[in-house]
């Protein structure tokens, strides 16, 4: 390219920045970086990728550094060379443009993998925490449903806290359905008045792996001083109805720590036997995206800032499931053209970083899976 018709260089750096910038699709920013050898430097040099993520989820300025794994256990042996401030540049350009590929691709699912411990349970374990986990209100024969402690105090709070399926995940909404006591006269809805969600991580990363989710009295009253929160929603009002009730966050949350916290907030209908105000929960779902096998982190401090590991091996098969979940591995000719249109993108970066001139896409990317470049 032609010093006269780089406009970067006629630009200059402020004003490029600017320009660049405004692109608020990863795809876009990879291809300037394929476009020669001095803007894959610009492109690198300034942290583009990056800046991007951040503004796509700021939550992502929590990662420190960044390790690249061989799979999810081992990391790399990263020799001297490998340590150098463009290698490392580099490698974060990399792991930045798939990151923010990975942020804004919309297929969700339940997120919830497991129920926590819940800050008061009124008859355990029949009214546990974990009933919240099955989407119907009977099970066995049984009705399943968590219920809190009576309270002559309808203004009196309860928490559901939960693990996420992986320590990052992408959230959207959250749902949230009232039990209806079908076994009582009246059939009396115990919902709250309304409800709030907080998203963090346990205080030691570990200590969620080994935590003791039996609801007894002690391990209710110690586990609020486990977690640390990071984001805390605005609270929504919530209906006193018999359905599974839609809270919609305002933008997506990257949950870094992968823990859920549901506040219910005051209360509305009181129990005919005692008078006291009961709230009474029977299911609970987080809607979102786990970004693991291809990410995940380690090392978090109370700071909330921690190290993202990055899994090579494993993101070009996370993005083609992430994109069209319903493709099986086992689907070879269906499944041949979604991992052709993901490695022609996988070498757009490729590219980025390894040539100077043009990108040369793989032979077997079928330019009808424009999608992934789009």
């Amino acid at each position: 390219m032609e010093a006269g018709s780089d406009f970067i260089q006629y630009l200059g750096s402020d004003m490029s920045i600017k320009i660049l910038t405004s692109l608020n699709d990863p795809s876009d920013l990879v291809r300037v970086s394929a476009v020669s050898l001095s803007w894959r430097q610009f492109v690198i040099a300034n942290g583009l990728s990056k800046q991007l993520c951040v503004r796509t989820c700021p939550e992502v300025s929590s990662f420190a550094n960044i390790v690249e794994v061989k799979n999810t256990i081992e990391p790399l042996d990263n020799g001297k060379e490998d340590s150098s401030e463009w290698v490392c540049l580099e490698r974060d350009h990399r792991v930045y443009a798939f990151l923010t590929r990975s942020l804004t691709l919309f297929t969700w699912k339940d997120c919830i993998s497991d129920a926590i411990v819940a800050s008061s349970t009124d008859n355990y374990p029949q009214e546990s925490i974990k009933n919240t986990l099955e989407s119907s209100d009977r099970v066995d024969q049984r009705a399943s449903y968590w219920s809190s402690k009576g309270a002559s105090n309808p203004a009196v709070p309860e928490t559901l806290t939960y693990k996420l399926a992986a320590r990052l995940c992408m959230i959207t909404e959250v749902h949230v359905q009232p039990f209806l006591a079908y076994f009582q006269f009246g059939f009396p809805i115990y919902s709250a008045k309304a409800v709030r969600f907080r998203m963090g991580h346990p205080k030691d990363l570990m200590e969620v792996e080994n935590v003791d989710t039996d609801e007894f009295p002690a391990h209710q009253e110690s586990a609020g001083d486990k977690f640390l929160w990071t984001y805390t929603s605005p609270e929504f009002p919530m209906a006193q109805e018999n359905r599974l009730q839609k809270f919609k966050l305002p933008e997506p949350v990257l949950c870094i720590g992968g823990i859920l916290q549901v506040e219910l907030l005051g209360r509305v209908q009181t129990q005919q036997m005692d008078g006291l105000y009961y709230i009474c929960i029977g299911h609970v779902q987080a809607v979102g995206r786990p970004l693991s096998p291809a990410f995940d982190i380690k090392m978090m401090a109370e700071s909330g800032k921690c190290t993202l590991e990055y899994n090579p091996e494993a993101a070009a098969h996370y993005l083609s499931l992430a994109k069209h979940p319903e493709i099986e591995p086992n689907c070879r000719p269906q499944f041949h053209r979604f991992s052709a249109s993901i490695r022609g993108w996988e070498q757009m970066i490729l590219n980025s970083l390894l040539r100077a001139g043009p990108m040369v896409l793989d032979p077997d990317f079928d330019s009808d899976d424009d999608e992934f470049l789009a």
